[in-house]
């Protein structure tokens, strides 16, 4: 541990600025505006993994954007790690939010503020920092393989279709990835578990033009009323989902599982003042790690109609949207839920407006196994790491592809993520904590080694 350790001592400088120039790539895969930085990111990630000691590095193209590929193998009898990351990112908006430019990383407080520094890009480049480790002091104890994609903060659409191409290519013993977060640096933990996804759009549209709101109003629907009484009655008072068969699939926790998951650090004082809340919100019967982590939910992501710029403009708006999203749980099904909500959304339309439902993207919620080698490696490399073991927890987000991988190349994944909740993923202000990212780098081959290890 402590060669390790003075490595990254050594290069701390170096790994820092290395990061940073990731971080400036505007990465951003749902505009379209961005795709040349998209790509120049692409080839960048290429080249550090060149320079840390990869092989057969290529940036693969697909229908979308790229997924950049690398390999080191050392012994064909050895256990094979496959590293999954993404190099793309959300869209910073709204800028006028953010203290500091979105892509010009700004060090404030012993965090790095900028957009993509914990989601994904500091996290995945940690390993790629571990690797170059492992090479120069020649301590690498198993075959590694990376796969950084460029389009998972937008469904992942092209990942499926390139794994079903390259298995053999893929070929590994587990899937490591590091796009989760820990409870703190004070309690480490390890995710069990994430939740699926089910993303759509609806649009409400009443009369064929916006309307003067004197002339018309009273008269004719409001699509944007009408959509909000809509969005309201998908939950109960119990704010539980009033969609019919929403939670025929659902597996609910036994009574053990439930105390174990409470057992971890929390307070909710703490975790109000942090979002400066009076109180919290959610599904009755529930505590709050069960719902961020084991329960479905059903959010709105944004909504809109009508006049929405400065000053007034009195009209009926003749459309309004909104984007939702539905976070899954074993055993519930993307599709499925899908379908379930389209049903009951337009069953649920007055005759006075019409109602479109568009499905964006989905992806399957995951469970890992904490009995395997694998995991054990994990555990015991955060325990060295960290002096003290970690906590298992499940993870509210969704990362589609560890369904995916399951399915299409039959490996587990280990979720040994090194971001906190706080860190303002998907929000104005995004951070990541500079210890966090050492510690990252110091951590990941200790996984590498017990992996090894164990695997014998």
């Amino acid at each position: 541990m402590q060669h390790i350790k003075q490595y990254v001592s050594d290069n701390k400088q170096r790994l820092l600025d290395e990061l940073f120039e990731l971080l400036r790539f505007p990465s951003v895969s749902a505009d379209p505006k961005y795709k040349p930085e998209v790509l120049k990111t692409a080839e960048y990630v290429a080249q550090k993994l060149r320079d840390a000691g990869a092989d057969q590095v290529e940036v693969c193209q697909t229908a979308g954007y790229p997924i950049v590929y690398g390999e080191k193998i050392i012994d064909a009898l050895k256990p094979t790690v496959l590293v999954y990351g993404h190099y793309d990112v959300q869209p910073p908006d709204p800028l006028e939010l953010w203290k500091t430019p979105p892509f010009e990383p700004t060090i404030r407080d012993g965090k790095i503020y900028a957009r993509g520094a914990c989601d994904d890009k500091g996290q995945f480049y940690m390993h790629v920092k571990a690797f170059e480790l492992m090479m120069q002091t020649n301590i690498l104890p198993c075959n590694i393989k990376f796969m950084i994609e460029g389009e998972e903060e937008v469904g992942s659409a092209n990942l499926g279709i390139f794994v079903k191409e390259n298995k053999n290519r893929l070929k590994a013993d587990v899937v490591l990835i590091s796009d989760t977060s820990m409870i703190s640096m004070e309690h480490p933990s390890l995710e069990t578990g994430l939740r699926g996804l089910s993303y759509l759009e609806v649009e409400v549209t009443g009369p064929n033009r916006d309307l003067h709101s004197g002339v018309y109003g009273g008269a004719v629907a409001n699509p944007a009323t009408i959509l909000a009484k809509m969005i309201a009655s998908l939950h109960d008072e119990n704010n539980h989902i009033a969609i019919p068969g929403f939670y025929d699939d659902v597996v609910e926790l036994t009574p053990a599982e439930r105390t174990a998951l409470n057992n971890a650090p929390y307070n909710e004082e703490e975790y109000k003042k942090d979002l400066e809340v009076d109180e919290l919100w959610g599904e009755k019967g529930y505590t709050t790690f069960e719902r961020t982590g084991t329960r479905p939910t059903l959010e709105v992501n944004g909504i809109w109609g009508g006049y929405t710029g400065e000053g007034a403009k009195t009209v009926l708006p003749s459309k309004a949207h909104a984007k939702i999203s539905m976070r899954l749980v074993p055993n519930q099904t993307s599709d499925k839920i899908t379908e379930l909500f389209t049903k009951h959304f337009l069953s649920i339309a007055p005759a006075t407006v019409k109602v479109k439902v568009t499905p964006h993207h989905g992806g399957e919620p995951a469970v890992t196994p904490t009995d395997s080698v694998a995991y054990r490696a994990a555990q015991k490399a955060i325990a060295e790491s960290f002096g003290k073991e970690p906590i298992p927890t499940r993870g509210g987000g969704s990362i589609p592809i560890v369904a995916l991988f399951e399915a299409e190349l039959g490996l587990k994944t280990v979720l040994m993520g090194f971001g906190l909740d706080s860190d303002a993923l998907h929000s104005p202000n995004e951070k990541y904590d500079i210890f966090n990212y050492y510690k990252g780098i110091e951590t990941i081959p200790l996984f590498h080694k017990y992996f090894a290890e164990l695997s014998i």
